[in-house]
């Protein structure tokens, strides 16, 4: 199969639009071709494409930046000697001069298929940024690594965040290409958008059910290590929100979670006897760790690692990662009604509002984990109909 990207370069008429204008690129470190050469660098080979700027999202361009909210520079490039703005610095959405930089702005960014994941809402800002100022976007389209499956509670009006883009549950089962055809209407922009369609791309086909397995994994953030994280990130990430460690110092971030103190042969028992039907198509395996750094660093944790590598385990349209956190949320105040297990601190910028309710897009996880009386099939009973009105609603967009 074929990468956007990918076609791009070798199809000279797919770039016979772009002849004479300026061109920036707007990529990160999983921004590669087959060969594992970076975008940027197969794009400046090109002779019929003049690259004048590049663009970096969060952690950067080439990958620079190892936790959230740490900030990357402006530099310039110096390889080819252009300008390379940072959308995770001094500003999150391009200025008036880095507009004035280009004519066509290519999009290559692979995405992690989760709402919170913030390179979806960059591709918003660029979108209005470019609706502004008269500028053409191109997606360089990339697999969704979650594949089609949709999950979680949509983002409430109000809740929009730096990692809220808007109206869509936390598995939104689109590739970036789609979502920015979403983005154009549900938010009104006019503005001229093309997508180089990925060629042979099977979302549901195994082993991968949305990679491609023949293709190299590049982390396209400093912790999204492999396919295996990207499965259950859309549930992990919620992790963020909390006082339990996601695995940040660990070799397997955001596939364990756990914290000193907790007894977790408990917590995996209890969750089996409240929700069996949301613990699907996985394994959950007691396990203890070390962080090096971040929460709860130099201490042993006692936790929980989601499995879901062996194909004779893992079940794709069972798995549901999202339900399965809040299961364990769940199961620790079952076992510790005072845990203080939400963590209280500043989110992406946000300050007033707990990082759990931005991570779920409003208050509603957070209040019927804390609800003693709350039963999972009110949860679920919340989230069906959310995710039922997603698989309608971005079924025009869906390009494969």
């Amino acid at each position: 199969m074929k990468f956007g990207i990918e076609r791009f370069l070798e199809d000279p008429a797919l770039r016979a639009p772009l002849a004479g204008r300026r061109i920036a690129l707007l990529a990160h470190p999983a921004s590669v071709i087959r060969d594992l050469t970076h975008s940027l660098d197969a794009l400046a080979a090109l002779p019929d494409v003049k690259l004048t700027a590049a663009f970096g999202p969060q952690h950067g361009l080439r990958g620079d930046k190892q936790d959230n909210m740490v900030e990357s520079p402006d530099y310039l490039d110096p390889r080819l000697g252009i300008p390379v703005f940072s959308l995770y610095g001094e500003v999150r959405r391009p200025t008036d001069a880095m507009m004035d930089a280009f004519d066509v702005l290519l999009v290559d960014l692979q995405d992690l298929g989760c709402r919170i994941y913030t390179f979806i809402t960059t591709l918003r800002y660029v979108l209005e940024a470019a609706a502004q100022h008269g500028k053409e976007v191109w997606v360089l389209d990339r697999p969704n690594p979650a594949g089609r499956p949709v999950e979680g509670l949509t983002l409430r009006e109000g809740w929009e965040s730096f990692v809220g883009a808007g109206p869509m549950p936390m598995r939104h089962g689109m590739t970036m290409g789609e979502l920015g055809h979403w983005f154009i209407t549900t938010l009104g922009l006019t503005v001229e958008y093309r997508v180089i369609t990925m060629e042979g791309w099977a979302p549901d086909a195994a082993p991968g059910f949305g990679w491609p397995t023949e293709r190299t994994w590049v982390n396209p953030s400093p912790n999204a290590a492999n396919l295996w994280m990207a499965r259950a990130y859309a549930g992990t990430v919620m992790l963020e929100g909390t006082t339990l460690s996601e695995g940040r110092g660990t070799t397997r971030p955001l596939e364990l979670f756990g914290a000193p103190g907790i007894d977790a042969r408990r917590l995996i028992a209890d969750m089996h006897r409240t929700a069996p039907q949301w613990l699907k198509g996985c394994v959950l395996r007691e396990c203890f760790f070390e962080p090096t750094f971040h929460k709860h660093a130099g201490q042993l944790c006692a936790g929980v690692q989601i499995h879901v590598e062996d194909p004779t385990h893992y079940d794709h349209t069972a798995f549901q990662p999202w339900r399965l956190q809040a299961l364990a949320f769940k199961a620790l105040r079952l076992q510790a009604p005072n845990y203080p297990l939400w963590r209280d601190f500043a989110y992406e910028y946000e300050h007033d509002r707990l990082a759990i309710d931005l991570i779920n897009g409003g208050p509603a996880l957070r209040e019927w984990v804390d609800d003693p009386e709350a039963s999972a099939d009110e949860l679920d009973a919340l989230a069906a109909a959310d995710e039922a009105a997603w698989a309608q609603a971005r079924r025009p967009y869906l390009l494969y």
